[in-house]
């Protein structure tokens, strides 16, 4: 070969690698982008909960229900006591009921009394009022036995007065009869009213007299007794007024116990019966143990009154119960597995990016990477379920490959970025 043609031959080779350059660039794609090669497999967002032990099944203990008005708690058995079956738990303060009686007592004296003075009255007033009728037939009849009605005999001004005499006497008894007729009804009337009064009298006595019976509130049955505790936690003391028949403790059924725990309404999502959960105790914490959601409210609500952060009240049902340790309310801390998927599609929450509104991942096509839309499902921490857009075996970025090289200066995500993921929801 001449120096011509190995000279020509040289430069055809450095033309032919120089073209093959963006051509390897190409097939090697980025390096510096690391990859997520995408598989099926489980699943699940973990929630923590916290709350209380407490009895599936109790007694109620309830302040009386014949007494009238509030009862003020003078003596009580403490929190936790064992108590025999008719033991008394809880005293009251018999101020108000003595008072009430004796008010009611002097009520029922005095309408009593006014009762007596009425008939008294009206009696008077009837025998006075038939007195002047009897007075008034009297001076009728003599009229009518000795007319004065003959000219002859009596003179004109005689016959008119004794006309007058005679009109005036039957006028009298009229009137005598009808006054009576009145003052018996309205006496009747005025009766009928003290006796309700008397009535009302007599039966505040009988209730402040059943109240005095009832101001003990005896045990129903063997067991602990537990206080009911308010949105505050505080259970009943000494100086606290009840109502009557407002539940005051508990006498728990030990053998079968259940937790009510509260979930962050953030942490919500998914939240619903027959799912699995994993219970400790805190006074054991080495102990776990196997429940499931009986129960959840239908409204969030909040624990503390000027906090504002709600929760879902959630009843937990435990798979057994053991007695030797687990006590009404001991704390508990519960895990909640939550939208649980054995067959999911799970990529890490910075591998989402979102474009044009829209969540999307950069999957990679040969030898370079492609914006694909997807659909979100359930998020956990670091994680986020792609319900559609992906198949398992699709390779995507973990970070925007437009965007310059880890550490370049040059311009980051161009055309994407981080989508916010929000989570438990």
């Amino acid at each position: 070969m001449t120096r011509s043609s190995r000279a020509w031959a040289a430069i055809a080779a450095a033309a032919s690698a120089a073209a093959l350059v963006p051509w390897i660039s190409g097939w090697r794609g980025t390096p510096d982008v690391p990859t997520l090669t995408v598989k099926r497999e489980t699943f699940e967002r973990r929630v923590v909960a916290e709350g209380n032990l407490e009895a599936a099944q109790a007694t109620p203990v309830t302040a009386p229900t014949d007494a009238q008005g509030q009862l003020k708690i003078a003596w009580l058995v403490p929190d936790g006591t064992r108590v025999a079956k008719n033991d008394v738990v809880v005293r009251f303060d018999p101020t108000e009921m003595e008072r009430s009686l004796r008010d009611g007592q002097s009520d029922r004296a005095s309408a009593e009394s006014r009762i007596e003075g009425t008939r008294a009255d009206t009696g008077g007033t009837i025998r006075n009022l038939e007195r002047d009728a009897d007075l008034a037939r009297q001076e009728l009849a003599a009229a009518d036995r000795y007319k004065v009605d003959d000219p002859d005999v009596f003179s004109r001004q005689e016959i008119i007065r004794s006309e007058i005499d005679r009109t005036l006497a039957q006028q009298r008894i009229e009137t005598s009869d009808d006054v009576r007729t009145i003052r018996e009804g309205v006496a009747r009337v005025d009766i009928d009213l003290l006796e309700i009064e008397r009535r009302k009298a007599g039966i505040a006595i009988d209730r402040a007299t059943k109240g005095l019976e009832a101001l003990e509130i005896r045990a129903p049955h063997d067991g602990i007794l537990v206080y009911k505790r308010n949105w505050r936690g505080d259970s009943a003391k000494v100086g606290d007024s009840l109502w009557p028949g407002q539940p005051v403790a508990e006498i728990p059924d030990l053998g079968t116990m259940q937790a009510q725990v509260f979930v962050l309404e953030a942490d919500a999502g998914g939240l619903a019966p027959g799912l699995p959960v994993k219970l400790v105790v805190e006074a054991h914490p080495d102990r776990e143990y196997a429940a499931t959601i009986k129960k959840v409210d239908t409204l969030a609500k909040r624990r503390t009154g000027w906090i504002p952060v709600q929760y879902f009240g959630t009843t937990l049902r435990l798979d057994a119960t053991d007695a030797s340790t687990m006590k009404p309310g001991q704390r508990v801390r519960a895990m909640l597995a939550l939208d649980k998927d054995d067959d999911a599609i799970s990529v890490p929450r910075n591998a989402v990016f979102e474009k044009d509104g829209k969540p999307i991942v950069y999957r990679r096509s040969g030898s370079t990477f492609s914006p694909v839309a997807i659909e979100l499902g359930p998020a956990a921490v670091g994680r986020v379920v792609v319900a559609n857009g992906l198949e398992a075996g699709d390779v995507i970025a973990l970070r925007d490959p437009q965007s310059g090289a880890a550490g370049d200066d040059g311009p980051a995500r161009a055309s994407g970025s981080p989508t916010a993921i929000g989570g438990g929801r």
